[in-house]
């Protein structure tokens, strides 16, 4: 993890989770351009880490979501867990998954693949026409960074076109995914205590826990769609510690905040409580 201060705050320095050249990279790279840096972290709990500390980033991206695996459910707990960061933007990421090898090797020279399991179940259909060894490993840019250092010529590893620009790879089989509508939603972090209000902002993420009332959930979402707002997301979390009770996420959009502040103190009445965990601009797919 990098120590160094963050001295220069019009360059962006965030924490990801994966390593150089990964799609979390991607995300950051597409959200605030291309020059931020990236700290990578080995786990999701290291990108809150260092995304809390004022001497170490400006803040992190961190996935929230896939359109075909679904939610990371304890991203979700870590959101709910942290009292210090908040959510000041998304951004939605095509995951295009290209297999690629060191300059000059032929596709028949290939015997074997790695990456990260998920990569490989997404492109099982490719992968599995074939009679070789598939290695999973902890991350997709990190398979491109060693088929380029072991200078392989029967490895090829599957990763996004930026790992392949980055350790001078070549894709010698484009977009081998499955499913060819597959998106990632990342989430856009910074501290409470710095972070300015977003202009325009048309969404909200936000935790409640009802009461033990009958109906209560029903009535939460009933006041939520009578103030005409969008409800994207509705995602149950079970409450550590208690026998089968359960949290609700959920993502809200609205045309105005006096739409969503309005509906914010009629949950307040209904809940036993509820958090923000950001208001920020609706990302685009």
């Amino acid at each position: 993890m990098n120590e160094t201060n963050v001295k220069n705050k019009e360059k962006k320095l965030v924490s990801i989770q994966g390593y150089e050249g990964s799609f979390h990279q991607m995300a950051a790279e597409k959200y605030f351009g291309n020059e931020v840096t990236v700290i990578p972290c080995a786990t999701f709990r290291d990108v809150i880490k260092i995304a809390e500390e004022k001497k170490l980033s400006n803040g992190g991206v961190m996935a929230i979501e896939n359109s075909i695996a679904g939610s990371i459910l304890p991203n979700y707990t870590l959101l709910q867990n942290n009292k210090t960061l908040k959510i000041t933007g998304e951004i939605y990421l095509p995951i295009a998954q290209h297999l690629m090898v060191n300059p000059g090797v032929k596709l028949e020279e290939v015997n074997e693949v790695h990456s990260h399991h998920m990569a490989i179940q997404q492109c099982m259909e490719y992968l599995g026409q074939r009679h070789w060894k598939l290695v999973e490993t902890e991350d997709t840019a990190l398979s491109a960074k060693h088929v380029f250092q072991r200078k392989s010529k029967h490895i090829a590893a599957v990763a996004s076109e930026l790992a392949a620009e980055m350790y001078g790879l070549e894709i010698i089989a484009e977009n081998i995914h499955t499913q060819k509508s597959n998106y990632t939603r990342f989430l856009i972090l910074e501290r409470i205590a710095e972070a300015e209000p977003v202009v325009d902002a048309n969404k909200a993420s936000i935790n409640f826990i009802t009461d033990h009332t009958k109906g209560s959930l029903a009535k939460v979402l009933t006041l939520i769609a009578q103030e005409d707002i969008n409800l994207s997301k509705l995602q149950s979390m079970p409450i550590a510690g208690t026998n089968f009770k359960y949290s609700f996420h959920a993502d809200l959009e609205f045309t105005t905040l006096k739409q969503f502040n309005n509906v914010l103190k009629e949950i307040d009445k209904c809940t036993e409580q509820t958090k923000v965990f950001g208001v920020y601009r609706n990302g685009q797919v």
